[in-house]
């Protein structure tokens, strides 16, 4: 498994990833909303698919001494560590922006803890519908990912609604921290949970959907 997450670092990574977690900075932005910078890495993971079709990433997997559930947790836990490194780069980027800007996000969640939980939760997602598709025909990446992607900005258009229309998410989780802290602490474990329960879902559906593929 080590070698087989190598090869998705040096071999698969699509070139343009390490900018897309740069784009952590977006939180220095005024009044925009900050839940579409995880769409860039949501993108990367896109291209480092299509850029494995192209360059028959899944075959030359194929012809290595692993078994096939192996290429699909390799792959699955590599996207999971770009996500989670884009969490931890996302962390100064959000302290900074509370410190430096005291108005408030009028274009959705503010750059605080409520945050990080939506992260989490469109990851998640993202995840459980991307990849359920995508191991069921890795040459269809592109339909896979406009499923995903559809979702990802209905969840997105939800959380500009819900910061002006909501009362609990406008009055306590929109707002700096630590405001509120217990409620948003709530919101970012909750958040953790799903992530992790819809990407350990996916994985295992994703092995089967992989196992069962004519390559």
């Amino acid at each position: 498994m080590s070698n087989l997450l190598k090869k998705e670092f040096s071999l698969s990574m699509h070139p343009v990833t390490p900018l897309m977690l740069m784009l952590s900075s977006m939180a220095l932005i005024p009044n925009y909303p900050y839940t579409v910078m995880f769409f860039y890495m949501t993108l990367a993971v896109f291209f480092t698919c299509m850029m494995g079709r192209e360059n028959h990433d899944v075959i030359y997997s194929m012809c290595l001494p692993v078994a096939k559930k192996d290429i699909v947790k390799a792959r699955i836990l590599f996207v999971a560590i770009l996500e989670l490194l884009q969490m931890v780069l996302l962390i100064p980027f959000a302290v900074l922006r509370q410190n430096i800007l005291e108005a408030g996000n009028e274009a959705g969640m503010d750059a605080n803890i409520a945050l990080f939980a939506e992260g989490f939760l469109l990851f998640g997602v993202f995840n459980l519908i991307f990849f359920h598709s995508y191991y069921r025909n890795v040459d269809k990446v592109g339909i896979s990912f406009v499923k995903a992607t559809v979702v990802f900005f209905v969840l997105v258009m939800v959380d500009v609604i819900a910061t002006h229309a909501v009362p609990f998410v406008r009055d306590c989780l929109d707002t700096p921290d630590p405001q509120f802290i217990g409620y948003k602490l709530a919101a970012l474990v909750i958040g953790i949970i799903l992530y992790v329960a819809m990407t350990v879902r996916v994985c295992r559906i994703s092995i089967r959907n992989f196992e069962v593929q004519d390559l």
